[in-house]
């Protein structure tokens, strides 16, 4: 199968792309480095050292002795979306390549509108390339739990029935995002079911989970195939911002009373989901959605089961909630479909953490601790022409 990792370079897109090129598919990347950039912007950087791009490529050629084709650009010019997928000619487009911070998407009115215009914009242009080139291209886009916020009711795998006034219907499970990248993903989940049920496209909806790790079986082996360890407080996910913490002697920053629930997902469990996804896709016309999580703990679980974990003393500091979401809510999500296709997922546990403690130890002299302090406020998101006044 030919498949077309977009946002190629980073976090998971990269680890995805080497797992997907390991089963035997013939895979391309692109990407234009945004993320990188970032990083420059908010003066942070990957705990884990990373390597360009073509040096990553050029080394999996070493060690596995397959090629990974690519392409760089931005899906937000619709003639480079176009002429990639033309060339490349993907049965499968895997699609990583938008903002995916909830905090940078909040900092102001600048970042606001670049989160919407670079997710909303960029996976329009991959919906008419499709359209316009092939069809049957299924495309694998991910999304995000955070989509849903946390309703008084199960949270169903992204359609829900519903009756009213003795009359059933099936539709788009409600949305309630908490952040303008959140309010993002919702607009391209609508984008896209109207692409499948208008034009007959076929694709899968991964609404994600909170992923934590960093090691991938292909990662490990070669140092020059890592991928990235954020945990910063803009980029960071909170369970490798905890280890990261708790390696350093630094307590681990819960926000708020910490009862807010998260579904998690393994590293090496997301690129499978993708394997999977990929390998049985969508009929014509259907917008097939997946919760792609495994478990879910709230925040506090999670420190403590850090803290718990590690060899020395660790604190939990609680911090007033910069975020605007229920401390105490109601969550119980269905995530049966991906297992129904055969993923054996790896849960949390004294394994894995340890193993993370580990990749924190090597690399500890990188962190930069102020980074870990949140500096976006929800409440007080501004823009930055009045800021300057």
């Amino acid at each position: 199968m030919r498949i077309l990792v977009l946002g190629g370079d980073g976090y998971l897109g990269w680890p995805t792309a080497l797992h997907l090129s390991d089963c035997g598919h013939d895979v391309a990347v692109a990407d234009n480095f945004a993320r990188r950039a970032y990083d420059h912007e908010m003066g942070v950087r990957s705990l884990v050292p990373m390597e360009p791009l073509q040096v990553r490529v050029d080394a999996w050629r070493e060690v596995s002795g397959q090629e990974i084709k690519t392409y760089y650009g931005d899906l937000v010019d619709a003639e480079f979306t176009v002429e990639m997928i033309r060339d490349f000619r993907p049965d499968t487009i895997v699609h990583f390549a938008e903002q995916r911070a909830a905090p940078y998407s909040m900092i102001d009115r600048k970042h606001a509108v670049y989160t919407q215009q670079n997710n909303v914009v960029g996976n329009l242009n991959v919906l008419f390339a499709i359209q316009e080139i092939d069809p049957e291209i299924h495309l694998v886009k991910l999304g995000t739990m955070g989509e849903y916020g946390t309703p008084n009711i199960d949270i169903e795998e992204g359609w829900l029935e519903v009756t009213h006034k003795g009359r059933t219907d099936r539709m788009l499970y409600p949305k309630k995002p908490g952040s303008f990248y959140h309010l993002s993903k919702v607009h391209d989940s609508h984008n896209i079911e109207f692409a499948c049920r208008i034009w007959g496209l076929r694709a899968t909806d991964l609404n994600q989970g909170v992923v934590y790790g960093q090691e991938t079986p292909q990662t490990v082996r070669d140092p020059r195939l890592a991928t990235r360890f954020d945990y910063d407080a803009i980029f960071g996910t909170v369970l490798n911002r905890f280890v990261i913490q708790a390696v350093l002697g630094h307590p681990l920053t819960v926000y708020g009373t910490g009862s807010q629930t998260r579904g998690v997902i393994d590293i090496r469990d997301t690129v499978e989901c993708i394997r999977l996804a990929s390998e049985n896709p969508a009929d014509k016309g259907e917008f097939r959605v997946f919760n792609q999580m495994t478990e879910s703990f709230s925040v506090e679980e999670i420190a403590k089961t850090v803290a718990n974990n590690y060899h020395g003393t660790v604190e939990v500091e609680y911090l007033d909630n910069p975020r605007v979401e229920q401390d105490h809510h109601y969550y119980n999500v269905v995530h049966t479909g991906l297992v129904e296709l055969g993923l054996d997922p790896h849960l949390l546990s004294n394994t894995l953490i340890n193993s993370l403690f580990g990749v924190a130890e090597q690399f500890k002299d990188r962190v930069d601790l102020s980074a870990m302090r949140p500096t976006v406020e929800w409440r007080t998101a501004s823009s930055p022409l009045r800021s300057q006044n």
